[in-house]
Protein backbone atom coordinates (compact mmCIF):
# COMPACT_ATOMS: atom_id res chain seq x y z
CA UNK A 1 0.00 0.00 0.00
CA UNK A 2 2.55 2.61 1.10
CA UNK A 3 1.68 6.23 0.52
CA UNK A 4 -1.53 5.25 -1.34
CA UNK A 5 -3.15 5.00 2.09
CA UNK A 6 -2.82 8.77 2.42
CA UNK A 7 -4.37 9.60 -0.94
CA UNK A 8 -8.11 9.71 -1.52
CA UNK A 9 -9.44 6.78 -3.55
CA UNK A 10 -10.52 9.21 -6.29
CA UNK A 11 -6.88 10.20 -6.81
CA UNK A 12 -6.78 7.20 -9.15
CA UNK A 13 -8.42 9.39 -11.80
CA UNK A 14 -5.39 11.71 -11.84
CA UNK A 15 -2.84 9.25 -13.29
CA UNK A 16 -5.42 7.97 -15.77
CA UNK A 17 -5.96 11.51 -17.07
CA UNK A 18 -2.20 12.12 -17.17
CA UNK A 19 -1.62 8.98 -19.23
CA UNK A 20 -4.39 10.15 -21.57
CA UNK A 21 -2.34 13.30 -22.17
CA UNK A 22 0.66 11.10 -22.96
CA UNK A 23 -1.37 9.36 -25.67
CA UNK A 24 -2.34 12.75 -27.11
CA UNK A 25 1.32 13.74 -27.08
CA UNK A 26 2.33 10.56 -28.91
CA UNK A 27 -0.38 11.22 -31.50
CA UNK A 28 0.85 14.80 -32.01
CA UNK A 29 4.41 13.53 -32.44
CA UNK A 30 3.16 11.07 -35.06
CA UNK A 31 1.45 13.96 -36.88
CA UNK A 32 4.75 15.86 -36.93
CA UNK A 33 6.45 12.78 -38.39
CA UNK A 34 3.82 12.57 -41.13
CA UNK A 35 4.24 16.29 -41.83
CA UNK A 36 8.01 15.81 -42.13
CA UNK A 37 7.46 13.32 -44.93
CA UNK A 38 4.71 15.33 -46.62
CA UNK A 39 6.61 18.64 -46.59
CA UNK A 40 10.07 17.05 -47.00
CA UNK A 41 11.64 18.35 -43.80
CA UNK A 42 14.39 15.90 -42.76
CA UNK A 43 15.63 15.26 -39.24
CA UNK A 44 17.21 16.92 -37.28
CA UNK A 45 15.73 20.13 -38.71
CA UNK A 46 13.36 21.49 -36.08
CA UNK A 47 11.71 24.15 -38.25
CA UNK A 48 11.66 24.47 -42.04
CA UNK A 49 13.10 27.51 -43.76
CA UNK A 50 10.82 29.35 -46.19
CA UNK A 51 13.81 30.02 -48.43
CA UNK A 52 14.27 26.25 -48.90
CA UNK A 53 10.67 25.03 -48.73
CA UNK A 54 7.60 26.82 -50.07
CA UNK A 55 5.40 24.85 -47.64
CA UNK A 56 7.57 25.63 -44.63
CA UNK A 57 4.79 27.49 -42.84
CA UNK A 58 2.47 24.46 -42.99
CA UNK A 59 5.12 22.18 -41.49
CA UNK A 60 6.17 24.77 -38.92
CA UNK A 61 2.60 25.16 -37.70
CA UNK A 62 2.28 21.40 -37.14
CA UNK A 63 5.66 21.35 -35.40
CA UNK A 64 4.83 24.41 -33.29
CA UNK A 65 1.50 22.96 -32.15
CA UNK A 66 3.32 19.92 -30.80
CA UNK A 67 6.24 21.92 -29.42
CA UNK A 68 3.94 24.24 -27.49
CA UNK A 69 2.18 21.23 -25.98
CA UNK A 70 5.54 19.85 -24.88
CA UNK A 71 6.44 23.22 -23.32
CA UNK A 72 3.22 23.24 -21.31
CA UNK A 73 3.43 19.59 -20.23
CA UNK A 74 5.57 20.05 -17.07
CA UNK A 75 3.26 22.79 -15.74
CA UNK A 76 0.17 20.71 -16.52
CA UNK A 77 1.59 17.57 -14.90
CA UNK A 78 2.74 19.42 -11.77
CA UNK A 79 -0.63 21.11 -11.31
CA UNK A 80 -2.50 17.84 -11.87
CA UNK A 81 -0.35 15.83 -9.47
CA UNK A 82 -0.40 18.38 -6.65
CA UNK A 83 -3.88 19.83 -7.07
CA UNK A 84 -5.27 16.33 -7.43
CA UNK A 85 -4.15 15.36 -3.95
CA UNK A 86 -6.82 17.54 -2.36
CA UNK A 87 -9.22 17.86 -5.30
CA UNK A 88 -8.85 14.67 -7.38
CA UNK A 89 -12.24 14.80 -9.12
CA UNK A 90 -12.11 18.51 -9.94
CA UNK A 91 -8.49 18.22 -11.09
CA UNK A 92 -9.29 15.21 -13.25
CA UNK A 93 -12.23 17.00 -14.86
CA UNK A 94 -10.13 20.11 -15.51
CA UNK A 95 -7.29 17.94 -16.77
CA UNK A 96 -9.64 16.21 -19.18
CA UNK A 97 -10.90 19.58 -20.39
CA UNK A 98 -7.29 20.64 -20.91
CA UNK A 99 -6.60 17.54 -23.02
CA UNK A 100 -9.63 18.20 -25.21
CA UNK A 101 -8.64 21.82 -25.73
CA UNK A 102 -5.05 20.78 -26.50
CA UNK A 103 -6.33 18.49 -29.25
CA UNK A 104 -8.22 21.37 -30.85
CA UNK A 105 -5.28 23.72 -30.25
CA UNK A 106 -3.07 21.36 -32.23
CA UNK A 107 -5.64 20.72 -34.98
CA UNK A 108 -6.22 24.45 -35.38
CA UNK A 109 -2.50 25.21 -35.52
CA UNK A 110 -1.96 22.42 -38.05
CA UNK A 111 -4.22 24.19 -40.56
CA UNK A 112 -1.37 26.61 -41.29
CA UNK A 113 -3.17 29.58 -39.75
CA UNK A 114 -1.89 29.98 -36.18
CA UNK A 115 -4.99 31.94 -35.14
CA UNK A 116 -7.09 28.78 -35.62
CA UNK A 117 -5.39 27.29 -32.57
CA UNK A 118 -7.36 29.65 -30.33
CA UNK A 119 -10.91 28.88 -31.49
CA UNK A 120 -11.31 26.13 -28.89
CA UNK A 121 -7.71 25.85 -27.69
CA UNK A 122 -7.91 29.11 -25.75
CA UNK A 123 -10.16 27.44 -23.19
CA UNK A 124 -7.25 25.29 -22.09
CA UNK A 125 -5.96 28.26 -20.13
CA UNK A 126 -9.17 28.26 -18.10
CA UNK A 127 -8.52 24.62 -17.25
CA UNK A 128 -4.94 25.47 -16.23
CA UNK A 129 -6.20 28.34 -14.10
CA UNK A 130 -8.62 25.98 -12.37
CA UNK A 131 -5.77 23.54 -11.75
CA UNK A 132 -3.74 26.39 -10.25
CA UNK A 133 -6.60 27.13 -7.86
CA UNK A 134 -6.73 23.45 -6.85
CA UNK A 135 -2.96 23.41 -6.26
CA UNK A 136 -3.04 26.64 -4.25
CA UNK A 137 -5.90 25.21 -2.18
CA UNK A 138 -3.78 22.14 -1.49
CA UNK A 139 -0.79 24.26 -0.47
CA UNK A 140 -2.87 26.48 1.81
CA UNK A 141 -4.48 23.45 3.45
CA UNK A 142 -1.04 22.04 4.22
CA UNK A 143 0.08 25.32 5.77
CA UNK A 144 -3.05 25.59 7.89
CA UNK A 145 -3.01 21.98 9.15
Amino acid sequence: MGFAEFLPKEYGYVPIVLVSYCFLNFWMGFQVGKARKKYKVPYPTLYASESNNKEANLFNCVQRGHQNSLEMMPVYFMLMILGGIKHPCISSALGSLYIITRFFYFKGYATGDPMNRLKIGKYGFLALFGLMVCTISFGVSLLLS
